[in-house]
């Protein structure tokens, strides 16, 4: 799993002009799945993401975690995280995984970063075309991928 952790003073995603989701301070997650992904990959990531210590304490360091400033989750599937680009100018997707193994896992990503952070998260939809909406704060941007733990 591939995700992509950016720090937001406000975000939304927005559906055939519908928002679905939207949040003040918190995390923007783009999360790629691959066949290869397992539920140890799920509950490192979600633990992970919920114990990064990226926002400021009262000194102005980053030494806080999403638990600990009681921020929203936003997570929004990205299938495009597994591109590869090394052939020609058309990226590849074929490391991405196929809707029927990518949503089930999908959706154990939710629950367990709802379990890991003690409160429900919101989402985009899975597949659809979404608008994603947000102020970086910082600029805080983070990539981190399950399989490089090491």
């Amino acid at each position: 799993m591939k995700i992509v952790i950016q720090r937001a003073s406000e975000a939304s995603v927005t559906i055939n002009n519908v928002r679905v989701a939207e949040i003040n301070q918190g995390l923007v997650i783009l999360l790629g799945i691959e066949d290869a992904d397992t539920d140890d990959d799920i509950k490192w990531l979600s633990s992970k993401i919920v114990n990064l210590r990226i926002f400021s304490d009262e000194n102005e360091v980053m030494n806080c975690s999403v638990k600990d400033v009681n921020a929203d989750i936003i997570l929004v599937s990205q299938f495009t995280l597994h591109a590869s680009t090394k052939k020609g100018n058309r990226p590849s997707y074929i490391k991405a995984s196929k809707p029927d193994f990518a949503i089930p896992m999908y959706e154990k990503f939710i629950h367990q970063l709802e379990v890991d952070l003690e409160k429900k998260i919101q989402t985009g939809q899975f597949g659809a075309d979404m608008k994603v909406a947000l102020i970086n704060d910082g600029p805080v941007t983070i990539v981190i991928d399950s399989k490089n733990r090491e």
